[in-house]
């Protein structure tokens, strides 16, 4: 597919609205008939909040004009990953079981963008429950690439990271529990950042795996991430996951200088399967920052291999416990038996999709009398093994450079079976089960004109240098100017 003009910034945009060079209220009529436009075709949104979106665009133009913004995010139109509780607005997780579900309250992160007057679009699409790396998952629809309609966005994030790149909206949320911003942020040629679990509030995210998941920003370029994170982090009272630790300025910590960074480089992450297009754009995203003064140093970060098992014991045993709340008593969909049990069955077959059902069993499983300590007390071992492994290679680098996808993104369907699509989060788990926070950013395209992701680790709660990194590289390349060319 042809390129097209890039959209505008986050940072672009508060300054365009501050000359008086346009308004909310154009910007986002824009990208609503944009979604108009397009989304019959890509399929990012679940629901539109039209009518809502305008008034909170024409409150942010009183603002403006009156010289009173809250911040540089009044007036961006921006969009939620449907897992994201949002009130008197359908969250349904992608799946039949919530569709008629409407919450009563606001998710704190989207308190949080209301409160720094960002505007809401609408929902995005993912897939169900946020389990999967697709969005073919969805109960609803699927998601198409901006890039290539018949190829996957990515997931569980890919509604949100499709709404970016096709210029459905600025800036999205999605969230990341094996690789679920920073997985469709490269396949579709955006930035994708999964903050330090814990840096983020998950008050009012619907959970899947609960010592996993992690609210994080989907953007066009690394400062828009930057002013994205500014808002949402913070500690919260209603989260007992929460961190209490201050918020930097994230946007401070941006500059194109890197020298004495040090860059490691582990050989785990260059593995038998990776794309030789996808190793030859990392290698030479790693030269960049060597150039511009990084240092590099090879790593070897053994115990990594072993962190895709890991994850897929531990994150279904989450899910097995989380959704087990779904059983047609007290919200959502009820499907009527001949008593409590049949009732709570035939709701849960109707209700859940064959992925979800599927992680459902692996869970309970692994959680069953008999097999916890063979398979999740083993796995949260091996966990710990990994975070120490990459503890212990950040204290000797600032930041670990790696490929984010072993491949581009695959057309639809080519992946029915569960393992080889399990397989496209290899490299994004180990950050996740550790709990560090991580970053994708565009690094060049494939032969056939398909993004390809650079993925970037830093120490936990150092999103300072990690976005630092992130920035100098992408001042020094092109790739992230780029968008399709959708009409």
């Amino acid at each position: 597919m042809t390129t097209g003009a890039a959209a505008p910034s986050l940072a672009a945009l508060a300054a365009a609205y501050r000359d008086g060079a346009t308004t909310p209220t154009a910007v986002t009529e824009g990208c609503l008939g944009r979604i108009d436009r397009l989304d019959g075709r890509i399929g990012a949104y679940l629901a539109i909040t039209r009518d809502a979106a305008l008034a909170d665009a024409r409150a942010s133009e009183q603002r403006w004009r009156d010289g009173r913004p809250l911040g540089p995010l009044d007036g961006a139109p921006i969009a939620l990953k449907d897992v994201l509780c949002t009130r008197g607005v359908p969250t349904t997780c992608a799946s039949r079981i919530l569709e008629r579900f409407v919450p009563p309250y606001d998710a704190t992160v989207v308190a949080r963008l209301r409160a720094a007057g960002a505007v809401i679009l609408g929902k995005t699409n993912l897939d169900e429950f946020a389990m999967g790396s697709s969005t073919e998952h969805s109960a609803f629809h699927p998601t198409r690439n901006p890039w290539d309609l018949q190829r996957v966005p990515g997931g569980s994030s890919g509604g949100s990271a499709a709404a970016v790149a096709g210029g459905l909206a600025l800036a999205a949320l999605g969230t990341d529990t094996g690789g679920s911003i920073r997985q469709p942020a490269a396949f579709c040629g955006v930035v994708g950042l999964k903050p330090t679990y814990g840096r983020v509030s998950r008050y009012g995210l619907i959970a899947f795996a609960s010592s996993l998941d992690q609210v994080g920003p989907l953007a066009v370029d690394v400062r828009d991430a930057a002013l994205l994170l500014e808002v949402i982090a913070g500690h919260d009272p209603r989260d007992a996951t929460s961190v209490a630790a201050p918020v930097p300025d994230y946007t401070a910590a941006l500059g194109d200088d890197v020298r004495g960074l040090r860059v490691g480089v582990p050989d785990e992450y260059f593995i038998e399967g990776l794309d030789p297009e996808i190793e030859a754009a990392v290698r030479d995203a790693i030269a960049v920052l060597r150039d511009r003064g990084a240092a590099v140093e090879r790593l070897s970060l053994p115990t990594t291999g072993h962190g895709l098992a890991t994850y897929y014991v531990i994150a279904p045993a989450e899910a097995s416990s989380n959704l087990a709340r779904y059983d047609g008593v007290r919200y959502g969909l009820r499907v009527e038996g001949r008593d409590l049990i049949d009732m709570v069955s035939r709701t849960r077959a109707a209700g859940f999709g064959p992925e979800v059902k599927r992680r459902i069993m692996l869970g309970t499983y692994a959680l069953s009398a008999g097999y916890y300590e063979a398979y999740y007390g083993q796995a949260q071992k091996v966990r710990t093994l990994v975070r120490q492994e990459l503890d212990a290679a950040l204290a000797r680098v600032d930041v670990i450079a790696a490929p984010t996808t072993p491949g581009v993104a695959f057309e639809h369907g080519a992946k029915a079976d569960p393992l080889a699509m399990y397989l496209n989060d290899v490299f994004t788990i180990p950050a996740s089960i550790s709990g560090l926070p991580a970053i994708s950013v565009p690094c060049g395209f494939s032969g056939s004109g398909l993004p390809i992701g650079l993925q970037l680790i830093a120490r936990a709660l150092d999103e300072p240098t990690l976005l630092r990194a992130a920035h100098a590289y992408e001042r020094a390349t092109p790739w992230h100017a780029r968008r399709p060319a959708l009409g």
